[in-house]
């Protein structure tokens, strides 16, 4: 295949309005973003980016997830498509890029190919994946996971968020519950930009990371259960203080993290403690595990420890413990011919480039199990993401940007 001319580029400015005009619709309350998914504010994010994908040509089709496929066609319609994409769904207290860079990326190579009047043997399809973060019905990557074989969609349909809502309901109930079967079509490629998320490139001062691996993870759900009683009149040892088995944990994991130093991390993120009274000693605390490692027989044994030395610990202090794991990917190690197209590509444009491992999981990670998959990675501001404050700069999202066309054109095919 041959490789794309270097002159080839992105109109830097178009993606960077287009960033913050999607940064309009559910906006935080500094300056970030909060559009969760399945809700009215990512109803609202969808119809523009099918507006958007429409004027340049393309055509929707939506799933029983709510996944849009915006395909825009090659010369060869039976060829296998090369499809890109991200999420547009954030956090509660989400940034602006997070998820949206890969998404409209993908929609500013369709308008600048446009631009530049080239066409492609494959067609390509912009892809918007539904509830990659997780945050208002778990587990994250739900309708990649979906797509992917590895989670049941009537499973998915019930996840149910803080107020008892279903997915599956909330999904109808905005009007994006498509017709189409998960997981039916077929994949040449799938690439996906996404920022770092994490400090590396910008420490390095690199433009560009090439992802060679993601990380595992595990998500394991705690409920540690002990009585409540009056703090004031309670004797000390006859109390069972479900809050000093959170203290107790909440050091083990960190001792698990560290003793598989530099292959893993970990920590507790979610925490609920029952009554939750200044007066009343935790009867219940429910919190979630988040283990990672790009090495499976690390995230396995991270995640064994945990269930073994937990329960002793929490016994000693006459609580009961209990754990589900209620999240969870395997370590994915992506398409070495896709990861040297970006690389290359990066070397070409005159871009600095990285080896990185992804420290997030994404939607890629699930993909890759099915076709050859790949994720390029663009620097954010002091590593800060899942945060208003979260920020990027232009230059960067341009640089990820023409690293991304020029690997999916190579895909893709161009016809000259």
């Amino acid at each position: 295949m041959t490789a794309p001319a270097a002159n080839i580029k992105i109109n830097p400015d178009r993606l960077w309005d287009s960033l913050m005009e999607m940064a309009q619709i559910g906006p935080g309350i500094a300056g970030g973003n909060n559009r969760q998914t399945v809700t009215d504010e990512d109803a609202e994010g969808r119809k523009l980016f099918q507006d958007w994908c429409e004027a340049a040509g393309g055509t929707m089709g939506v799933d029983t997830m709510g996944t849009m496929f915006m395909r825009f066609e090659g010369t060869d319609p039976d060829a296998l498509p090369v499809y890109v994409g991200s999420h547009l769904d954030t956090q509660p207290t989400g940034g602006k890029y997070d998820g949206v860079l890969g998404v409209l990326a993908g929609l500013e190579i369709i308008r600048s190919l446009r631009d530049l009047g080239i066409k492609t043997r494959r067609p390509i399809v912009v892809v918007n994946w539904t509830n990659e973060e997780g945050t208002r019905f778990a587990p994250a990557m739900l309708a990649s996971g979906v797509f992917a074989g590895v989670l049941e969609q009537d499973w998915a349909y019930d996840r149910r968020d803080a107020k008892g809502l279903r997915f599956g309901d909330e999904l109808e109930r905005i009007g994006w519950k498509g017709d189409e079967p998960v997981g039916k079509r077929e994949m040449h490629a799938f690439f996906e930009l996404h920022i770092e998320q994490g400090p590396i490139l910008e420490a390095e001062g690199k433009d560009v990371g090439v992802v060679t691996h993601g990380q595992g993870l595990r998500w394991v759900e705690c409920t540690i259960t002990g009585k409540g009683q009056h703090t004031g009149s309670t004797p000390m040892p006859m109390r069972r203080n479900a809050g000093r088995g959170l203290a107790q944990v909440t050091e083990l994991v960190h001792e698990i993290a560290m003793k598989y130093q530099p292959n893993s991390v970990g920590a507790i993120g979610q925490i609920d403690v029952t009554p939750n009274s200044r007066n009343i000693i935790p009867e219940k605390v429910v919190f979630t595990i988040d283990f990672r490692s790009h090495i499976l027989p690390v995230l396995e044994a991270m995640a064994t420890e945990l269930r073994t030395v937990a329960p002793k610990l929490c016994a000693d202090l006459g609580l009961e413990f209990h754990s589900e794991v209620i999240g969870f990917f395997d370590p994915p190690a992506f398409d070495p011919v896709l990861v040297d197209r970006v690389r290359n590509a990066a070397e070409r444009l005159g871009y600095s480039h990285m080896n990185i491992i992804s420290g997030a999981g994404h939607d890629a990670c699930w993909i890759n199990r099915l076709f050859p998959t790949t994720m390029i990675m663009c620097p954010c501001v002091d590593g800060l993401s899942h945060n208003e404050a979260e920020e990027i700069s232009k230059d960067w999202a341009a640089a990820g940007t023409e690293v991304l066309m020029h690997a999916v054109l190579e895909t893709a095919e161009i016809v000259r």
